[in-house]
């Protein structure tokens, strides 16, 4: 099994990352031994990049309220695993973020979570990360896929992302919020007790 730091080594020294290394710019993602639960999203914001913080946004903030867990224990637990479609900030498009580059997890992922052997739960925060681990096509849709979450337990929690911007979503589909964020909150105090004991 590698060390954290011959995989971000790796990571640096891919063809793929080059401009990013160049920069100074270091893969942005957390795996620690003891984590339970891994949060599969996009890529980082160009925000995280900057701070070195994964989730250090308003996104984070909601998210950790999905989760019913405080910024302090979010951080430092070591419960929390945050593996990402791709590790860097992709660049920004018409409309938000670019995607992550294809044949990033696929590269990495694995490898990235044979230092995590304990997870219990992984969430999948969007159709990038819906579509990668559930094998879905590209006309997968990710209110059906969220909606339907229990036909995924209990490896996969699929998840809407937790952007401000879908405030609009969230008022169209309250299911959401009154039905799949308590089983959620559930899911993860659960974990979080077996784990502490």
């Amino acid at each position: 099994m590698e060390t954290i730091e011959s995989l971000t080594a790796a990571i640096m020294a891919d063809p793929q990352n080059k401009e990013f290394t160049q920069k100074g710019i270091e893969p942005l993602f957390t795996v620690p031994e003891t984590a339970r639960i891994n949060i599969v999203g996009q890529a980082p914001g160009i925000r995280a990049q900057e701070s070195r913080l994964y989730w250090n946004d308003p996104s984070g903030d909601n998210l950790r309220k999905w989760l019913g867990v405080d910024k302090d224990f979010f951080y430092n637990s070591g419960l929390f695993a945050v593996v990402p479609m791709d590790y860097y900030f992709p660049g920004t498009g018409k409309s938000g973020d670019l995607p992550p580059r294809k044949g990033f997890a696929e590269k990495w992922h694995e490898k990235t979570l044979e230092l995590a052997p304990q997870i219990e739960l992984i969430l999948l925060i969007g159709n990038y990360a819906q579509r990668y681990y559930l094998h879905q096509k590209s006309s997968a849709k990710l209110t059906d896929t969220v909606r339907n979450y229990q036909d995924y337990l209990p490896e996969f929690f699929p998840l809407v992302h937790p952007s401000p911007r879908n405030n609009i979503w969230q008022a169209k589909n309250p299911w959401f919020m009154e039905e799949v964020i308590p089983d959620l909150q559930r899911r993860v105090a659960e974990i979080i007790e077996k784990s502490t004991k």
